[in-house]
């Protein structure tokens, strides 16, 4: 079983950087590890994964059209840490950050581990 633990988030202002981090206890052949998030009112949407190198021919990062050139997902050499740099934050980035770890697609049905959540607030 794969446990995910975050860390990270807050309140930032529009414009302003967070870096969330998720530690990972084993990062299994052709999972992903990525970061879903849920606004208020919103469905829970996949922002960012990151695919172990032996999973299928998809690229080996993916990124919400949303969060393309602000956020980065990168991880350790090991893949026990995983983290999401988000920078030039919108107020619309404003949600519930949940690390996940699934298999083959970048999706919420996908997903098979969720961790615990965490609060990211950006003030206009």
């Amino acid at each position: 079983e794969v446990q995910l633990v975050e860390s990270g988030g807050g309140l930032v202002q529009a414009g302003g950087s967070l870096r969330l981090s998720c530690a990972t206890s084993t990062f299994p052949n052709d999972y992903f590890i990525g970061w879903f998030r849920q606004a208020p009112g919103k469905e829970r949407e996949g922002v960012s994964c990151l695919f172990s190198s032996n999973s299928t021919d998809h690229d080996s990062t993916y990124y919400a059209d949303s969060v393309k050139g602000r956020f980065t997902i990168s991880s350790d050499s090991a893949k026990n840490t995983v983290w999401l740099q988000m920078n030039n934050l919108k107020p619309e980035d404003t949600a519930v950050y949940y690390c996940a770890a699934g298999f083959d697609i970048c999706l919420e049905d996908y997903v098979s581990f969720w961790g615990q959540g965490a609060q990211v607030t950006v003030s206009s």
